[in-house]
This record gives structure tokens, C-alpha cells and sequence, in this order.
């Protein structure tokens, strides 16, 4: 189980949006220096992303705005995905270039590099259709597991 901490920015009735700043998971991984992830981290050094947590051991409505929450995501979702994003793009862009040149032999390589860039971006629809189609399994998105710090929001007199 992957977990992250956050600052939760808005309060819905089935989740929350926490705003993170992803360090956790790069600064315990073997691949630190050879991953793309991990340059981009390294680039924009602090850049706060915002991710929908559904309510998991904890409920949404116990966490207000500027609480410090840990959510957490299981290690094969982000391995499944990973496979798909990278994978199937790759898989039907050779498969495009097998189809195009054992369609049109007499092309020769003009009808593979058709095939593939065809392929490539067929690959490229079919990881969205997947997004699309996946996108409200809770199995695959983030959960709230506690809250580690309650924040203090600025009443306003009035």
C-alpha cells in the first residue's frame, strides 16, 4: 500500500481533495535516478498536485478544509496502470506496424511506419477508453486512511 500525506482543500459528500506534494514514494524507490517520474519531481520541486480521495477507513465528513490527511493507493494499481499506460500503446503500435507491412508489401517500410504511428495512436484511445471506463471503480482510486493533524480555519467576523 502506497501512502501520501496532504493538505484537504475542499470537502465533498463522498471524498475529499487533497493537495500533495509527491516525495514519498520517490525517495524510497530503487530507481530513483533512472526514473522520469523522479527528474520531473526534481524539476519542479514543489509543484502541489490535487488528487480525489474517496472515504476509505475514514469518512469524508469527518475532515474539514486545511486538515493534514494520509491517503493511500494499493502498490498494484499503480503496477496495472503503469502497464497499461506505457504497455498498450507500445503492443498496438507494433502490431500496427506487423499490419501495415504485411498489408501493403510493395510499400515497404513507408506502410509499417504508417502502421505504427496508426497503432500508436489507436493505443493512445485505447488507454482513454480504459481511463473512461475505470474511472469510478473504487477499487482503483485513492482512499483516505487518517487524519494526522486537524487545521484551524480562519473564522471571519461578521
Amino acid at each position: 500500500m502506497l501512502t501520501e500525506t496532504g493538505r484537504v482543500v475542499a470537502v465533498e459528500t463522498d471524498g475529499v481533495w487533497v493537495e500533495t506534494i509527491r516525495q514519498s514514494t520517490c525517495g524510497s524507490c530503487a530507481a530513483q535516478k533512472g526514473c522520469g517520474h523522479g527528474l520531473m519531481n526534481r524539476i519542479s520541486d514543489g509543484h502541489h498536485s490535487l488528487i480525489r480521495a474517496l472515504s476509505g477507513e475514514l469518512n469524508a465528513a469527518d475532515c474539514q478544509v486545511d486538515d493534514e490527511v494520509r491517503i493511500s493507493i494499493p502498490e498494484e494499481v499503480i503496477l496495472r496502470g503503469s502497464l497499461v499506460v506505457y504497455i498498450l500503446p507500445l503492443l498496438v503500435m507494433l502490431a500496427g506496424a506487423a499490419a501495415g507491412s504485411s498489408l501493403y508489401p510493395d510499400a515497404g517500410d513507408l506502410a509499417a511506419a504508417l502502421g505504427a504511428v496508426l497503432g500508436f495512436f489507436a493505443g493512445f484511445a485505447l488507454v482513454r477508453l480504459h481511463a473512461l471506463r475505470h474511472r469510478d471503480d473504487h477499487s482503483l482510486q485513492p482512499t483516505l486512511v487518517e487524519v494526522l493533524h486537524r487545521g484551524t480555519v480562519p473564522v471571519r467576523p461578521g
